[in-house]
């Protein structure tokens, strides 16, 4: 198995792992950030009806237009204030985060610290 097989099926087992002990309800909907070689994903999502009520991601014809971000990172803070208001407009004032298996650092984390200068709480 090459170490791209690797990482991902490790990555995939620690989702199953934090996923078993977390779940979004009508009150605290679910967070959940993914994150790709280039862009970054986020959805705040109800597993009880099991629907997406927001959802924000850099590949948005909003978001690029927007402007050019320095790196990765800033684009991920930008997500992140961008979906805490979203939820704002929807009503959403507390969710759960899930970081999808990936480690807290980096691009996730700079999600989570942007949506919660926006006013998310978690």
């Amino acid at each position: 198995m090459n170490s791209t097989n690797q990482r991902k099926t490790l990555r995939l087992k620690r989702k199953k792992r934090i996923r078993k002990n977390l779940a979004g309800t009508p009150n605290r909907p679910r967070m959940s950030v993914f994150r790709s070689a280039r862009h970054i994903y986020t959805q705040i999502v109800d597993d009880t009806q099991g629907i997406t009520l927001v959802a924000a991601s850099t590949t948005e014809k909003e978001v690029r237009e927007q402007q050019k971000f320095e790196n990765k990172t800033a684009a991920a803070t930008f997500i992140g204030r961008l979906i805490a208001e979203r939820a704002a407009q929807k009503g959403i004032k507390s969710v759960v985060f899930d970081r999808n298996g990936f480690l807290y650092h980096g691009r996730v984390k700079a999600v989570s610290d942007g949506a919660r200068k926006a006013g998310l709480d978690f």
